[in-house]
């Protein structure tokens, strides 16, 4: 789930579901410790405005601080997710998860060991613990955004709503200027109301969670999400993720070298630890990682026997990526079964059917074929102006 991006609908569902629900419980733990809210600044902005034109600049320093410390969250997972991405880290997203976890364990030690109620808390705690609930807060969404690209926001609902209204709205109209919506676009609509609604429910089940938990034993009341927080990056960490290896350049059939412009890689299963089941690596971060001379790439994909829906989505985001590069990819290993399977030729997918081959041998030759085009066209635009 940390790895790379979620495309689809299942992926989304899950980080919905599985976090959502932690922004709502420290949200309603925050205001019964603190007094305030946190996962959302809406109402912090609404606050500031207020107590500005009052004059109170306490109270305008503190909902500064909320929605400065915010920022600070998204800004923290946005590096964090940047750097992991650099060095070539296999799940990227999960440093910034450890530090939210790690947020939410220092918010819950002051729970557990300072007076946490709004009457009787002390301005310093309340500084201390609403900016560490504030900053995880920031944090979560910032990650759990770039991970669905945008769809999936679990600390806060009113974007949430609004969509679910649109949606619903185009469900009940049900066409478009008198024409019948395609099937297809009206279960899309169906989907995405679920989806949604399963982050409200999630938030509200978590603020629930949460209220019985601080009434009950309030000293203890975070350990449920920093626990769940901890489980994710585990489950995430100790799930296999394939390798990418590099053919040597003199190992190609017939022991022709590789041109400078071409590389060819294989994936392989991570021979360390055994998984029926192995992910894809971020194959984002090895195409822009490639040489600037390179202009065809081709990826092995033999190994990898077990390939879910998401990862057609993987793949057509790597090769428009590499055009984006000028590079062209080539992938090896895909039956047409599982180009069918993958939705490879679809316009969601966007591979174009002639760089796809069932054999590596095939790929590397048509590799070649390229980059013989390339320059049969170079020398005759030199041969015309010259």
């Amino acid at each position: 789930m940390l790895v790379s991006k979620a495309h689809s609908v299942s992926q989304q569902s899950r980080l919905a579901l599985t976090l959502a629900w932690v922004a709502g419980y420290t949200n309603v733990i925050c205001i019964l410790a603190c007094g305030t809210v946190t996962s959302h600044v809406t109402g912090s902005v609404s606050h500031l405005g207020r107590v500005v034109i009052e004059l109170n600049a306490a109270q305008a320093g503190f909902l500064t601080f909320l929605v400065m410390t915010f920022i600070l969250g998204a800004a923290i997972s946005g590096g964090l997710t940047e750097k992991a991405r650099r060095l070539g880290w296999e799940s990227i997203y999960v440093l910034p998860m450890m530090v939210q976890a790690g947020l939410l364990l220092l918010f819950a030690f002051g729970i557990e060991f300072w007076d946490t109620k709004p009457e009787t808390i002390t301005a310093v705690h309340r500084w201390i613990l609403s900016g560490l609930a504030s900053t995880a807060m920031g944090l979560q969404n910032a990650t759990i955004t770039r991970i669905s690209n945008g769809v999936v926001r679990t600390t806060h609902l009113t974007g949430v709503l609004t969509d679910i209204g649109i949606e619903s709205a185009m469900l009940a109209i049900g066409s478009r200027d008198g024409v019948v919506r395609p099937a297809e676009q009206v279960r899309a609509a169906r989907v995405r109301v679920l989806l949604l609604t399963s982050i409200v429910l999630s938030f509200m089940v978590g603020a629930g969670l949460g209220t019985v938990a601080f009434e009950r034993f309030a000293d203890f009341s975070m350990i449920p999400p920093v626990a769940f927080l901890l489980w994710i990056v585990w489950q995430d960490v100790r799930t296999p993720i394939c390798e990418l290896e590099p053919m040597n350049r003199d190992a190609t059939p017939g022991a022709v070298p590789l041109p400078r412009e071409m590389v060819v890689y294989h994936l392989r299963r991570d021979r360390n630890r055994a998984g029926a089941v192995q992910r894809l690596p971020d194959l984002i971060h090895w195409i822009e990682r490639l040489p600037g001379q390179i202009r065809v790439a081709v990826l092995d994909l033999t190994e990898a026997t077990l390939l879910d829906a998401n990862a057609g989505l993987q793949l057509g985001d790597v090769a428009r990526r590499g055009r984006e590069r000028e590079v062209t990819v080539i992938w090896a290993g895909l039956s047409p079964e599982r180009v069918a399977e993958l939705e490879l030729d679809s316009p969601r997918v966007g591979i174009e059917p002639h760089t796809v081959f069932d054999d590596a041998e095939k790929a590397v030759a048509h590799g070649f074929a390229l980059l013989d085009e390339a320059r049969t066209r170079t020398a005759a635009v030199a041969a015309a102006m010259s």
